[in-house]
């Protein structure tokens, strides 16, 4: 099958985002990708919750979504956005960083919120404090395609190897990453992540991201690292999108799923152990 990973610089408009996300799923579809994935924050990355507040809207009144929606349905492609900043009902006023996955008919067949949260300070002058704008998710999520099962994840949920072990365990044999990742962490991690990831579970690895130095209007400037990727289940990258923006496509044979947990079934080989004691 050809995926799609679409590779995005979006700015702090939705609207604007939104057409540029679109014209490079079109694209992706007119290359025969069937399964087009956009990276974390797709429709906004701002620093500003003011901002995010006056421009974010609930999941059914989002109109990014309702026009993915629209333009699954018309390409007839699987579509997986990243994750959307929504608004919640929560009393503190956090956000949601949510992930869809939406079928050729335009429907949305699963959700999933980001578990993990970037609370980090990468260096003295770069600190990220993700929980204070974003509830986290509580439950991890496994859609039922008709070619696969998805393990869908966001981002930070990369370091935590245990959750792509638990959705590999539980018949995922692709893992989707989306991404807005630092350029610090990006240069010295995210491959060797996502390489690992796909290497402890054998499953394909789909990771879309955001790039570059991004457009905002208000608040603390914004980079990312770039560099989508597509890892196949013995560890080797099949597509690295660099930093440009734009749709890449590569073709997956997912018989090499089974291949690679045939060589090394390390998945049914978990034994119970005591932990050290302090």
């Amino acid at each position: 099958m050809r995926v799609g990973l679409i590779q995005l610089n979006s700015g702090d408009d939705p609207t604007k985002n939104l057409s540029q996300a679109k014209a490079f799923i079109a694209d992706a579809a007119g290359q025969g990708a069937t399964l087009i994935t956009t990276p974390e924050v797709t429709n906004i990355v701002s620093t500003s919750r003011a901002h995010q507040n006056s421009v974010l809207r609930h999941e059914s009144e989002d109109e990014t979504l309702k026009s993915l929606l629209a333009q699954a349905a018309e390409l007839s492609i699987w579509l997986l956005i990243g994750s959307l900043a929504l608004k919640t009902n929560d009393p503190d006023g956090r956000f949601a960083n949510r992930s869809f996955l939406i079928n050729p008919q335009g429907e949305i067949t699963a959700r999933y919120d980001k578990i993990h949260m970037f609370d980090v300070a990468v260096s003295e002058t770069e600190t990220y404090r993700e929980s204070a704008g974003y509830r986290p998710g509580e439950s991890a999520t496994l859609a039922t395609t008709p070619f696969a099962k998805i393990g869908m994840t966001i981002c930070y949920d990369m370091r935590f190897p245990h959750l792509y072990r638990h959705l590999a365990q539980q018949g995922a044999s692709i893992l989707t990453a989306p991404a807005a990742f630092s350029p610090i962490t990006g240069a010295a991690h995210w491959h060797t992540l996502l390489r690992a990831r796909a290497i402890e579970t054998g499953a394909f690895v789909l990771a879309p991201a955001q790039t570059g130095q991004h457009e905002i209007s208000t608040g603390k400037p914004r980079e990312t690292y770039g560099h989508s990727l597509v890892v196949d289940p013995w560890g080797q990258v099949l597509l690295d999108g660099q930093t440009d923006t734009g749709a890449h496509v590569v073709d997956l044979d997912l018989s090499c799923v089974q291949t690679a947990r045939n060589r090394i079934p390390a998945l049914t080989h978990d034994r119970d152990y005591r932990k050290p004691i302090l």
